[in-house]
């Protein structure tokens, strides 16, 4: 048994793996959440909003990364919605409009939200530090035309927005470098207020950023998006993810140790 354990043939790992994978996405087990306050804080905001105020959220993440940035761009949005506050959807990477775009649509049909009325979609336009600035002044001036090739002036949601004074919040949801350039260039510059929704990989350097301010709230991750939705009382991609991801560990974890003790047990009766 303990040679058995020591050699286990990697294709039961893989079997074990799949299987604690599967298992929470089929059956509705839920891990408890406590929530943190950074993202308690984002929904605060965002509920203390009256209906009618306009938020920006930047896709910034690639079809790589977007399995953790993406539950937490839906459940914003459902959160939005569910008020009436306007949506600007854009994003600095050249890879992520379709998605960006596609997600949106999704929700919005869910929650009846109108294009045009309800929420836009920029889309992309190259030079990171020329966009963030350029809209500072005058986001005409960046985005002439909406993703759908409208002309910006002429959407009736933009019809009052020009700059980051009609932004009440920008929502970075990232996988990269780009929140601190949010946070050098628009809040610094501009005083807009940001918060953000990063990959569980970055979260220990924005926290610097929640306690100097810049940052309004933060989510981390899948455990980011499982919070929001459990303030939203609406379980969704990030629970299960989180409850994946739990069991997942768990399952590694396990394995370590069971290794562990059956290696020592070996020497010891070896010796």
């Amino acid at each position: 048994m303990l040679e058995k354990i020591m050699n286990m043939d990697r294709r039961v790992i893989f079997i074990l793996v799949a299987l604690v994978v599967i298992f929470p996405t089929l059956v509705p087990v839920r891990m408890p959440i406590t929530v943190s306050e950074p993202t308690r804080n984002l929904y605060d905001f965002i509920e203390a909003l009256p209906s009618g105020s306009t938020i920006m959220i930047a896709f910034d993440y690639g079809p790589s990364s977007l399995a953790e940035p993406e539950p937490m761009a839906k459940a914003v949005m459902q959160h939005c919605f569910s008020k009436g506050i306007k949506i600007i959807g854009m994003t600095l990477l050249p890879n992520t409009p379709t998605l960006a775009h596609k997600l949106m649509r999704k929700i919005a049909a869910e929650n009846n939200a109108v294009y045009g009325e309800d929420y836009v979609f920029l889309g992309y336009r190259p030079g990171t530090l020329q966009v963030i600035l350029g809209m500072g002044t005058d986001i005409s001036s960046v985005f002439e035309t909406d993703y759908e090739n409208k002309t910006v002036d002429e959407i009736p949601m933009m019809e009052n927005i020009t700059n980051y004074d009609q932004i009440d919040l920008l929502l970075d949801l990232a996988s990269g470098s780009t929140t601190e350039t949010w946070i050098i260039y628009a809040n610094t510059r501009y005083g807009l207020k940001i918060a953000a929704g990063v990959t569980a990989v970055i979260i220990a350097q924005m926290y610097p950023y929640l306690q100097t301010g810049q940052l309004i709230g933060l989510m981390p991750g899948y455990l980011g998006a499982a919070e929001y939705e459990k303030l939203l009382n609406a379980p969704g991609d990030g629970t299960i993810g989180l409850n994946t991801a739990t069991y997942a560990h768990l399952l590694i974890i396990g394995l370590v140790i069971l290794g562990n003790i059956a290696f020592f047990i070996q020497r010891r009766r070896e010796g």
